[in-house]
């Protein structure tokens, strides 16, 4: 296992790591939309979401890989009125449409509306 560390992305929180390569697969933690440049978050689910796919893009790029790499997602939103808004930008990045699931979620760390989590493979 090589544990995945970028300064692209914002830090952990908590007691976990940013993302892991293991053989061919790359998993990543959820990443919420923290800047990792200045550390704030931006206002509403549109920025929110543009700042979560691009986290969990520098953890891709610290392995090597892109998001066409991805093949699974797993998103969390707080609000699911905010479906159609962050699908917009979800679908920007992941232009692969890899497989995904969407989960409605009561509350995510320091009150942020999105989080994206993804698994990736080396081809």
């Amino acid at each position: 296992m090589k544990k995945l560390e970028t300064v692209k992305a914002p830090g952990a929180i908590g007691p976990y790591s940013q993302g892991y390569e293991i053989n061919e697969l790359v998993y990543t933690s959820g990443q919420i939309p923290i800047n990792p440049e200045n550390g704030q978050i931006p206002e509403g689910i549109s920025a929110q979401a543009e700042q979560s796919c691009k986290n969990v893009g520098a953890i891709l790029e610290s392995a090597g890989l892109n998001f066409e790499s991805v093949f699974k997602t797993t998103c969390f939103l707080t609000d699911m009125s905010d479906f159609a808004e962050f699908n917009k930008v979800y679908a920007e990045y992941f232009v692969s449409k890899p497989a995904r699931s969407c989960v409605a979620v009561k509350q995510l760390p320091q009150g942020v509306l999105c989080e994206i989590e993804a698994i990736a493979v080396k081809n």
